[in-house]
């Protein structure tokens, strides 16, 4: 599924104004969706490009299937450049500080009233209220919204080793934007959308909320959460590596039982709901670890899948570019990095019509769309030319 024709979101044009994770991963997922996702960068490119340590790769996840091109927005002839391309889109992108945009003269006002139909997407830090107007990071929200508390150690709160937050967020953002190209159907104009950083984070710990509502008792850690079953815990091999095995129904641990030789838990009466077994956990995983501590890894597992247990090794990263099921399924797509290397990269991770999404268009050089664009919108050789020259827009880079 690699022709745009045959994607759900052909024809649908977007202008991204956006930069880090939470605005190109919205982008990502209408792009990969076969929407025309034009990216415009500022005239030196955007600076997501540059980053080091954690942000080295957030360019090259969140921009295949986009068009790329760089242009000076404070200059007059830039300015009304970007609002040519935003006249003829479906939908707009941001997710630059608040009020930033509407300094620039690119506020939902006054773009709407030049294409009424156009979908305006703000991808923030909050939602309206009184925090509204605080620059937030994913980091921001997590320590805000309780994730970075229950994911640490008592004490000592710890950010999700992911950017779940941008991407949950980016998430949400597509999500509105698809809400309002169907109402858009029904009333033939567009609206302005909102999805943010901090309420994505408190939607998630809306079941630690819930939790508390329910039993009294405020959430745990997850570090030191009290368990829901008796087996829920990661496991050392024969050759010192880690399996991390779930019991989660009364069937299951009759198959742990049978498959392990548990003959002296399976026959305890005392053991034979899930209820039971957690006031004993303490009497129980050793015995588990012991028996499990006869395999390796290899061997441990195979025998998890044969008896259905929900397993899963203790993995890396870099251990996703060579695993087998995502080579197979098409989970991994062919990009080639700023530099000229080539890796894979995680598809969406849906399928439609039994297939997985692909590329389209690898991720973009640097302003490498311009001729593309411009001329698509309008301009000859000889206005490019002129663009180029002025600084207005900055040239396609060399072969």
């Amino acid at each position: 599924m690699n022709e745009s024709a045959e994607l759900p979101l052909d024809g649908i044009k977007v202008i991204e104004f956006s930069h880090m994770v939470m605005g190109p991963s919205a982008g990502l997922l209408l792009a990969d969706l076969g929407a025309q996702v034009t990216k415009i960068e500022p005239i030196s490119g955007d600076n997501t490009r540059r980053l080091k340590g954690s942000g080295a790769g957030y360019f090259s996840m969140y921009n295949r299937n986009k068009r790329s091109i760089c242009v000076d927005l404070k200059s007059e002839a830039g300015n009304s450049l970007a609002k040519k391309l935003v006249s003829t889109a479906d939908v707009l992108i941001e997710n630059f500080r608040p009020g930033a945009m509407d300094k620039l003269g690119y506020g939902y006002d006054e773009l709407s009233a030049d294409n009424p139909r156009l979908i305006y997407c703000s991808a923030r830090g909050f939602l309206n209220g009184p925090y509204e107007h605080r620059t937030a990071l994913d980091e921001v929200a997590q320590m805000m919204g309780g994730l970075a508390y229950m994911t640490g150690l008592p004490g000592r709160p710890m950010r999700a080793g992911a950017s779940v937050i941008d991407v949950s967020g980016g998430m949400f953002a597509a999500i509105a934007i698809l809400a309002a190209l169907q109402m858009r159907h029904q009333t033939g104009r567009g609206q302005q959308v909102a999805s943010s950083l901090y309420e994505s984070t408190v939607f998630l710990m809306g079941q630690h909320m819930a939790q508390q509502a329910v039993s009294g008792q405020p959430a745990q850690p997850m570090s030191i959460r009290t368990a829901a079953w008796s087996i829920y815990d990661i496991f050392n091999s024969k050759d010192e590596q880690q399996v991390f095995v779930a019991v989660v129904s009364d069937t299951q641990w009759r198959l742990i039982c049978e498959h392990f030789d548990l003959k002296e838990l399976a026959d305890d009466e005392s053991l034979a709901t899930n209820a039971e077994r957690v006031l004993q956990r303490e009497r129980i995983i050793p015995i588990v670890q012991e028996q499990f501590s006869r395999f390796t890894k290899a061997e441990l597992m195979s025998k998890l899948e044969t008896c259905g247990l929900p397993f899963a090794g203790v993995g890396k990263p870099a251990d996703l570019f060579d695993d087998p099921h995502l080579l197979q399924s098409g989970g991994l797509l062919d990009v080639t990095i700023p530099g000229g290397e080539a890796t894979r990269l995680p598809a969406l991770p849906i399928q439609m019509d039994g297939k997985r999404l692909g590329v389209r268009r690898d991720i973009p050089a640097q302003g490498q769309d311009i001729d593309e664009v411009l001329k698509e919108a309008g301009f000859s050789g000889d206005e490019i030319a002129e663009l180029i020259t002025s600084g207005v827009v900055a040239a396609a880079p060399s072969d």
